[in-house]
């Protein structure tokens, strides 16, 4: 169900290391017009790693519906200082996680995937569900979302 999905993660954690090797210092502190840094955005997608390995497995172990908890995006950033960090760090890291996460996703029993998880929007009252399946999905579109502008 989640081949596709998994083989385009895979080939990511191959490739982004190698793409993002081509730039130059200043090229990765520099901020991008209205974002972050590529090192900020590397280091947000580290964060979004460490919250979705998590998710991955906790939704697994929950009885009924698993709520997805939201993090400050911008604070994390800050805080985890990714500006400052050489790349090597960074991306051990980054890779590190997600191979992780490929290890959890590809044991997950076929019937987990349709576990329900439950969030709410950001402002709105109303609490939407999907399932774990959509959840992993979710998170590799989110990673391409921002390696669009990583790359």
């Amino acid at each position: 169900m989640l081949t596709d999905t998994l083989n385009r993660l895979r080939i990511h954690i191959d490739e982004v290391p190698i793409q993002l090797a081509n730039f130059s210092e200043a090229e990765l502190i520099d901020y991008l017009p209205g974002k972050w840094s590529r090192k900020e955005i590397l280091g947000h997608l580290i964060d979004s790693a460490l919250n979705n390995l998590k998710r991955f497995t906790d939704a697994q172990v929950t009885d009924g519906p698993y709520l997805i908890q939201s993090y400050n995006q911008n604070k994390l950033v800050v805080i985890n200082q990714y500006q400052a960090l050489p790349l090597a760090h960074l991306l051990s890291l980054w890779s590190s996680l997600n191979r992780q996460i490929l290890v959890i996703i590809e044991a997950i029993p076929g019937d987990t995937l349709a576990h329900p998880v439950q969030f709410a929007q950001l402002g709105q009252f109303e609490v939407i569900q999907k399932t774990l399946a959509w959840l992993v999905e979710d998170y590799v579109v989110h990673l391409e979302h921002h390696l669009k502008t990583l790359l």
